[in-house]
């Protein structure tokens, strides 16, 4: 579950911040006077959920593809593969 620090934490007890960040990979969310102002996390992890994200979006490409009938036969793609 990720944390909730005040900003001043960042700057102050940083190493502290990083290491809940590569231990637990989750994010920490800084807040300000109590708003939420930013989430720190480990490149890991932000890497992690990028490459997911792209994933699902790959997926919601193909199933809308699907749906419109935009579709190749095994040949096609076969032959696709092999001009790559």
């Amino acid at each position: 579950m990720p944390a909730i620090r005040e900003t001043t934490d960042l700057l102050n007890k940083f190493n502290e911040i990083r290491e809940f960040c590569q231990n637990y990979r989750e994010p920490i969310f800084l807040t300000n006077n109590g708003q939420g102002e930013l989430a720190v996390m480990s490149i890991e992890t932000y890497e992690e959920l990028v490459g997911r994200l792209e994933l699902y979006q790959a997926v919601e490409v193909g199933l809308n593809q699907i749906e419109n009938g935009e579709t190749i036969t095994e040949e096609e793609m076969l032959e696709h593969i092999k001009n790559l």
